[in-house]
């Protein structure tokens, strides 16, 4: 009697579920003839799979789960009818009544998902089409396309894992597992929408960035764009920061026992306030600098010379004066007494400067150098102590302790300004380019020197930075084999070099038309 009874549970439950199925395909299949669903006829057939498996599947797991719970009671000799007519009459009609009604409430809830989800992710396709008509605005639509693939992903996760918390609450589930449920949805969403934000952000950056690099111009103001744009990549990353740390407070503070890091929250993100608008004031102070002392129109050669000298050094200034007061700022929020550090931070300097006299000797001498005028930014010198100058080439910066020269083969000399000596500055008003030019004694000096004054004349029409025509200045040296003349070209301060290189590539020319010899070397002994 007890198997056929397990038979008949198991059959009853088979037949049930597959008359189920099959009220389940007849819906769906009259769903496709209806005008509005016949576009979604593989999406319903999908659907039909789907229910069909979750069907099967649930049957075999009731049909077990019968068969186990009558087979321990089989084995521990009670009558498996009497159990169950037992059972059947301590169930009330309202308890069924509300698992009925729970089934339902569940089966109706996930159809309205899976049947809404597909018109949601249509909805977000056009979106995306819309948006992808702007290409020629948008910086990546490689970029767009994997923003609205994220949010499909994010959309689809939380409908379903919100259904499977509702089912929850339709069947009485425990409030504790409800509570967890919520809790893991919601460190989903954070992470998921944050990450989501970073793309965006990234996306909306990249697009700015390219609009000012396309539209910008003399004429208008973004222009001023290409002084910050170098900011971009630090912009970014103080950005993916923020979140971060947005991120890591809502998460951590659902968890007890770390839920007291969210107290330093504030402190963090006012520190990376802080350095974000450190390096954006440094520029923009950088910028302002620049535009009141070189954009200043009727500005001399000199006037723009001594300029470009003092600049580097006010930057320094600037530069220096943020990043200390930003520095004191962070120690104030992270509840440090920057005064105490200031006057230790005096007597230090005391006791350092008795043994930094070469430091204060450059910082002196710097000083000296720019107030003086002894050269400035763009000078071709020469310097060094002694005799011999060890130094040659044209200035590029002077700051308080040191002065960078380029030397003409390229090398970057860098001097402490305590070590420059002596000084000869070839950019002062006017400067000679001189070449020698070895001839032997046979030359006619006349002919020759009528060459030269009409190689001078050309050279000063091919050169402005030619002030005068060349001119012989004499008979320097008599050699054994051949005499030595210097000719002298006034050019400009620093064009001295090119202008002789230039002389002596037009002399050669010239002499070779005229079959003038020149003396392969100067012997003076």
């Amino acid at each position: 009697m007890d198997i056929l009874i397990i038979i008949a549970e198991v059959g009853f439950l088979i037949i049930t579920f597959y008359l189920l199925n099959r009220l389940l395909s007849l819906i769906l299949k009259q769903s496709i003839k209806i005008s509005w669903l016949k576009t979604r006829s593989q999406h319903l057939t999908n659907l039909h799979q789907v229910i069909t498996k979750l069907v099967i599947v649930t049957c075999v797991a009731l049909c077990l789960m019968v068969i186990g719970v009558n087979g321990a009671l089989i084995y521990q000799g009670k009558n498996i009818q009497e159990v169950q007519l037992d059972l059947l009459r301590r169930i009330s009609p309202q308890f069924l009544l509300k698992i009925g009604t729970a089934i339902a409430k569940i089966v109706s809830l996930l159809l309205l998902v899976k049947l809404s989800l597909p018109f949601l992710h249509r909805f977000l396709d056009w979106v995306r089409n819309t948006a992808q008509r702007y290409n020629s605005i948008i910086a990546k639509v490689e970029s767009i396309d994997a923003v609205f693939n994220q949010i499909k992903q994010i959309l689809t996760n939380s409908v379903w894992s919100l259904s499977v918390i509702l089912c929850t609450q339709f069947i009485k589930i425990p409030n504790i597992v409800q509570k967890y449920l919520f809790i893991g949805l919601k460190f989903y969403l954070i992470i998921a929408l944050g990450l989501l934000l970073i793309r965006a952000i990234s996306i909306i950056i990249d697009t700015l960035d390219d609009l000012s690099l396309k539209y910008s111009g003399n004429d208008n103001f973004i222009r001023y764009y290409e002084r910050i744009h170098h900011l971009i990549p630090s912009l970014k990353k103080y950005g993916e920061f923020l979140i971060y740390i947005g991120m890591a407070t809502l998460i951590v503070q659902d968890i007890q026992f770390l839920a007291w890091i969210t107290a330093y929250t504030p402190s963090v993100i006012k520190i990376i306030g802080i350095l974000l608008s450190s390096s954006v004031l440094n520029e923009l102070g950088y910028f302002i600098i620049e535009e009141s002392l070189l954009k200043t129109k009727n500005l001399s050669d000199l006037q723009r010379q001594r300029r470009l000298t003092i600049i580097p050094l006010i930057k320094s200034f600037l530069k220096y004066a943020i990043y200390f007061t930003a520095g004191f700022s962070i120690l104030k929020i992270i509840n440090i007494d920057p005064t105490p550090i200031l006057a230790g931070a005096g007597i230090v300097g005391i006791a350092v400067g008795f043994g930094a006299q070469n430091l204060i000797n450059d910082i002196v001498c710097g000083f000296f150098i720019l107030f003086e005028n002894y050269y400035l930014v763009g000078d071709y010198i020469e310097a060094g102590k002694g005799e011999e100058r060890n130094v040659e080439g044209t200035v590029e910066a002077i700051e308080l302790r040191t002065t960078r020269i380029r030397h003409p083969n390229g090398q970057l000399q860098i001097i402490r300004n305590g070590d420059i000596g002596s000084i000869v500055n070839y950019s002062k008003e006017y400067i000679y380019a001189l070449v020698d030019i070895p001839v032997s004694y046979d030359t006619n000096l006349n002919h020759f020197y009528q060459v030269i004054a009409e190689v001078g004349q050309q050279l000063q029409q091919d050169c402005q930075d030619v002030l005068e025509p060349t001119q012989v200045d004499g008979l320097e040296n008599l050699g054994k084999r051949n005499l030595l003349i210097r000719t002298l070209t006034k050019v400009k301060p620093g064009k001295h070099l090119l202008i002789q290189r230039h002389l002596r590539e037009l002399l050669r020319n010239r002499f070779i038309q005229n079959e003038i010899e020149i003396s392969s070397d100067y012997d003076d002994d």
